[in-house]
């Protein structure tokens, strides 16, 4: 529904938030559709106003230095987004743009990568009869969830147990521009998983989805100060939430929710930042994301990583030394790898795994 990024220009910028597009292609259904219900989360905090840094740690710090691999798919070696990793170092993503070129559609085709990221190491992974599907987050058991289009353009959640493809539609669902739009994009070890699905006015609801229930949580965003659209990404093994909330000035702001208290963020320490997106956490807390620098035909997007967010507050600007100002860090595991994307000189747009060292 959004672009990976505006960063990635082209991609799912539909929306409002970096990463996901919506799909509107033609596809036959498979797999199993759940039937769900759907309740609203009870009353949250809102907790101060917007924080963007303590005092004590102003700015941005930098803490960890990175190593970076480009991984693509040689399906398709000019577009690749890896969008999560767990603990075994195993990666979800996807090849393919979901563009027409020259006269030819490069669709969205899902897939996982294990060590040590050879071709050989890609296992395809698309929902049954789908036009596009994209692979957006793995547990450490395996378990991934996505999401894929069917014949109409509507797109649907879905999460793998072993082989096993489930459909998740929220039932709160509207109609929008003709299509229906839900989206998972986070799940941990509980089969908690999180996403959003589009209403009929095409503002954005995160939820959370217990898996083997089936039954959807809404994450409610009365108590947030005009927040219009809201979407969850990440979610970790605590149950502690993350996302990004849309106001009624356009501009995106990182939350992240702990039991009922939610808390917004704004990434610091450079000028002219006028949205900061969370896209996944680990079982510290640690979130990744990006933030923007300027707008419009200039705007730069830049990847973070920010620690302790509730106490003393550290981000750390992360950028693919290929993609400076186009990277996009979509998640990351409790060892703090990183995975995302960026876009190279070519126009490219390339997968990244950031380690440690």
């Amino acid at each position: 529904m959004f672009h990976r990024h505006q960063k990635t220009t082209r991609l799912f910028v539909a929306t409002a938030l970096i990463g996901f597009f919506l799909l509107v292609m033609t596809a036959c259904s498979g797999g199993t559709l759940n039937t769900p219900s759907a309740t609203l989360l009870g009353s949250t905090s809102f907790l101060s106003n917007v924080l963007n840094a303590s005092s004590s740690h102003p700015g941005y710090q930098s803490h960890q230095t990175y190593q970076f691999l480009t991984l693509n798919n040689q399906n398709d070696p000019t577009f690749n987004q890896l969008l999560g990793i767990n603990k075994h170092g195993v990666i979800a993503g996807y090849f393919g743009s979901g563009l027409v070129v020259n006269g030819t559609l490069h669709p969205n085709k899902g897939y996982t990568l294990s060590k040590p990221y050879g071709q050989n190491n890609y296992t395809n992974e698309n929902f049954p009869g789908s036009v596009q599907t994209q692979v957006t987050a793995i547990n450490n058991d395996g378990v991934t969830a996505g999401f894929w289009v069917d014949g109409n353009g509507n797109n649907f959640g879905f999460v793998d147990q072993n082989g096993t493809f489930t459909s998740f539609r929220d039932p709160n669902t509207g109609t929008f521009n003709g299509v229906q739009v839900n989206q998972l994009l986070g799940i941990n070890q509980k089969k908690v998983a999180v996403g959003f699905y589009t209403d009929n006015a095409g503002n954005n609801h995160g939820y959370k989805l217990d898996v083997n229930q089936g039954t959807f949580t809404e994450i409610p965003t009365m108590g947030i100060p005009n927040a219009v659209s809201l979407m969850a990404t990440g979610i970790n093994n605590n149950g502690d939430i993350v996302g990004t909330v849309t106001d009624n000035a356009g501009v995106m702001h990182g939350f992240l929710l702990r039991g009922t208290s939610i808390k917004l963020f704004n990434a610091v320490g450079v000028s002219n930042i006028t949205n900061t997106t969370f896209l996944g956490v680990n079982s510290s807390d640690q979130i990744v994301g990006t933030y923007t620098v300027g707008s419009g035909t200039t705007a730069v997007m830049h990847g973070f990583l920010l620690s302790n967010p509730l106490h003393h507050p550290q981000w750390q600007t992360i950028d693919d030394p290929n993609g400076i100002g186009t990277t996009t860090i979509n998640g990351l595991n409790d060892n703090a790898d990183l995975v995302g994307f960026y876009v190279d000189t070519a126009g490219n747009t390339d997968g990244f795994l950031a380690r440690k060292y």
